[in-house]
């Protein structure tokens, strides 16, 4: 009987429109359901009562956005269980995030939510906004029901395995800190930054083939090509990551005048945020990476790269009118996001500008197989106010292979006289660094990797604003490891990182 209770997301409509001609009143409540206890009970039996059919809607395991290891429970489950309870008439689970799409399917004449989003400050997402907006255009009602307040984050945070110790102890400790109110009034600070990204912009093309096997000459790997996907690196992915959190920001860059990256570009950049020269004698940078098709749980197989560099730096013309740009340009920002990745855009005087003239100066200059051994920040570079570095562009600016890594960047933060510093060491740990505040070790909040390319980049994205803005260490690392947690889990930079998704997780997270 439970199981004939779970309704198709496609078939839900229809159900309720012949409920609706039958004259019955549908009661709708939505939400993960993740670990059900006497509240929800309580909740939906309330529900039930306000109505003739009370329709659970349940967010599908893809689209849940409560940090790692969530859902505990995977969808089968949760329905199940919903599905089990006597008060429950019918289950829909809903492939999106949100609760907006699933109250248009079961245009409810009554949605209830909890009585703990009767406070203001308990929605600090600000979806429950987007759902009475919903909810009047199908012409319902909002009621608050549940007498009995239980969390089931709080729960599985405090006493299920989800997350690794040393993620628990960090949240926790965090969480004793900062209440989730603070989290997101940090990350609303955010939105008037004045910001201005500089930086080689990269064209990341993925293509996918079906391994066959091996040659039977040349023993090379011999593949079937499926299909391809270009997508926005480098500058300009930074770029799309701090359009979630400012609409204050322009993009200083240089690509070449092929008609394809001009098509890109344009889907990106605004006509008011380009500040992107387009110079003919220059090849528009393309990271070409063959791969196979992502599988389920696995992160992704990549088999071998193809890059597509200019042979030469820019000629001293263009580098005096991108000069010409940034002087203007540099008079009207709060911050500047450097992102040196050695392809040739950041020849000496450009470099010297931006450590003289910016307001606030936030760099990462990337080694890479091009530039490996030669673009090593404590070379080229002599003042930043953050910089972050992962593990190896660490170990060629210190010139040594056994380090103490945090010593070593408490060194490279007064060599710069920075205010913050980040190494990011991947599935290791990340250490944060500002004067007057305690080193800020933070665990990897994402073991489930898809694809790690990227990661960085939204790590630094984040986290540069948190520290133009002089945020807590903890809390700029926090946020910054938030970035990449959500960045492993998209191939490349097929999106940005979402600022919606990002306070939801870290809200979870801080839930003690």
């Amino acid at each position: 009987m439970a199981a004939g209770k779970i309704i198709p997301f496609a078939a839900a409509p229809a159900l309720c429109q012949s409920l609706r001609a039958r004259g019955q009143r549908i009661v709708q409540s939505h939400g993960i359901f993740d670990l059900i206890h006497p509240g929800h009970i309580v909740h939906l039996e309330e529900a039930r009562a306000l109505g003739d059919v009370l329709v659970v809607t349940v967010t599908g395991d893809p689209f849940v956005n409560k940090g790692p290891g969530r859902p505990y429970f995977k969808e089968q489950l949760r329905t199940r269980s919903l599905a089990a309870l006597s008060c429950v008439d019918y289950v829909v689970l809903v492939p999106f995030p949100g609760a907006v799409e699933s109250i248009a399917c079961v245009r409810p004449h009554i949605y209830c939510k909890g009585k703990e989003y009767e406070d203001p400050d308990f929605d600090t997402a600000g979806g429950l906004a987007r759902e009475i907006r919903a909810v009047k255009r199908c012409g319902g009602q909002v009621q608050f029901t549940g007498s009995v307040k239980h969390s089931s984050t709080r729960l599985l945070n405090l006493y299920f395995d989800h997350l690794s110790g040393p993620v628990r102890d960090f949240c926790g400790a965090l969480a004793a800190r900062y209440t989730r109110r603070q989290f997101t009034e940090a990350v609303e600070r955010l939105a008037d930054l004045r910001i201005l990204v500089v930086g080689d912009t990269i064209f990341d093309r993925y293509s996918y083939l079906q391994v066959q096997g091996l040659t039977s000459k040349s023993r090379s790997i011999s593949g079937r090509f499926l299909h391809e996907d270009t997508q926005a690196g480098g500058a300009l992915a930074v770029f799309r990551h701090v359009k979630q959190f400012t609409r204050h920001v322009k993009l200083i860059s240089l690509v070449g005048t092929e008609p394809w990256a001009e098509r890109l570009l344009r889907a990106e950049v605004a006509p008011s945020e380009d500040k992107v020269m387009r110079e003919a004698g220059f090849t528009t940078i393309v990271k070409q990476r063959f791969v196979e098709p992502l599988l389920e749980g696995s992160e992704m197989s990549k088999l071998f790269a193809v890059n597509f560099l200019a042979a030469e730096p820019p000629s001293a013309k263009v580098q005096q009118r991108l000069l010409a740009v940034l002087h203007r340009e540099l008079r009207r920002v709060d911050a500047v996001l450097l992102l040196d990745f050695g392809h040739g855009l950041l020849q000496s005087p450009l470099r010297d500008l931006l450590q003289t003239a910016s307001p606030f100066l936030a760099l990462n200059c990337q080694t890479n197989s091009n530039n490996h051994g030669f673009n090593i920040i404590s070379r080229q570079y002599r003042r930043a106010d953050a910089f972050s570095l992962d593990e190896q562009e660490l170990l060629l600016a210190v010139g040594h292979r056994h380090v103490d890594h945090a010593r070593e960047l408490a060194r490279l933060k007064r060599r710069f006289r920075a205010r913050y510093a980040w190494l990011t060491r991947g599935a290791v740990q990340t250490i944060g660094l500002h004067d007057r505040e305690r080193p800020c070790p933070c665990p990897p909040l994402e073991t489930d990797v898809v694809d790690t390319v990227g990661a960085g980049d939204a790590f630094f994205s984040v986290a540069a604003l948190a520290a133009a803005r002089g945020l807590p260490v903890d809390l700029a690392t926090f946020l910054g490891q938030l970035a990449g947690a959500q960045a492993v889990k998209i191939v490349g930079n097929a999106r940005p990182i979402a600022k919606t998704i990002l306070l939801q997780s870290g809200m979870s997270l801080l839930n003690f």
